[in-house]
């Protein structure tokens, strides 16, 4: 166990708490107190073969998880370190190193489904907490038009997110280290021709995937980087960044599928202006005079 800051150095006398993970149940099996070195030592007397293992550890009212391990066999296994790290409310400030989007093509009802993928990275010492339950550890803009907000997986929760008027809100903890993967989709209302994603912060980079392959679009700095198959779909790529705070990464898009109910108004216009022009027709044949032929 350490504790992460300035200089990382062992974190002793810390909790550390065992916990056995099976398709069927999960919880804590054992426990131990790190040493001055942050070390620790649990005996696994009867592994579990099946299941896998986690540690966990409680510093500064955050709790730290190892990655899963499996025993096997062997009575002893290594378990990476963990870093702990000072929580703080006030700082450092939480960079968007990645903003992933993809837009798929127009349903039958004419709505677009969007699922955004973002990178949030904590440059600092200490992790970043939020003030309060109403405050958020992170908030960025969502583009207009939009409904059925939901969250996805991620190294944040679905159940730590909130999307409130035009901003989608991390609440969950965020400490240094490798970026943190959220993931929202939402859907774009139907009639749309302009989506626009809003660049409210600085974001190191943009990576956009649209299913309407031939849709125009438009940033600064933009690269495309042709079409690539995804599970059966196309979507052309793009990528921009750098970009700041009011950039505007714009998608010009076509028409939404016409549905039956909305073409058949039109077909019925056709076919009867066609039977009256064809009545027309039969009238003016039957009334008039027979030729006379020589």
């Amino acid at each position: 166990m350490l504790r992460g800051g300035r200089d990382t150095v062992p974190l002793p006398d810390a909790m550390v708490v065992l916990h056995h993970v099976s398709r069927e149940s999960a919880g804590p099996i054992d426990s131990i107190r790190s040493d001055a070195r942050g070390r620790y030592r649990i005996e696994l007397r009867h592994p579990d073969t099946t299941g896998a293992y986690v540690v966990t550890v409680w510093f500064d009212s955050i709790a730290y998880v190892s990655s899963a391990f499996v025993a096997g066999d062997r009575p002893i296994a290594h378990v990476d370190d963990i870093v702990t790290y000072p929580t703080t409310t006030d700082g450092p400030p939480i960079e968007v190193t990645r903003r992933l989007a993809t837009i798929a093509r127009a349903t039958d009802q004419g709505t677009r489904e969007v699922l955004e993928i973002l990178e949030l990275e904590n440059h600092g010492v200490t992790t970043r907490i939020a003030r309060d339950s109403t405050q958020a550890v992170w908030a960025g803009r969502v583009p207009e038009r939009t409904s059925q907000f939901r969250g996805g997986q991620g190294d944040i929760s679905a159940e730590a997110m909130r999307f409130r008027n035009d901003s989608v809100l991390v609440l969950a903890p965020i400490g240094p280290g490798p970026a943190k993967q959220v993931s929202y989709a939402y859907s774009v209302a139907s009639g749309t021709r302009r989506f626009v994603i809003p660049i409210d912060q600085a974001t190191a980079e943009v990576n956009l995937l649209v299913e309407d392959t031939l849709a125009p679009v438009h940033a600064p700095q933009l690269e495309s980087l042709g079409v690539e198959e995804i599970e059966g779909r196309h979507f052309a790529k793009y990528r921009t960044g750098p970009l700041a705070a009011g950039a505007v990464v714009e998608i010009d898009l076509p028409a939404g599928k016409l549905r039956a109910q909305m073409v058949l108004p039109y077909v019925i216009g056709v076919l009867v202006g066609a039977m009256v022009l064809a009545l027309i027709w039969a009238l003016r044949r039957r009334g008039a005079p027979p030729r006379l032929s020589a």
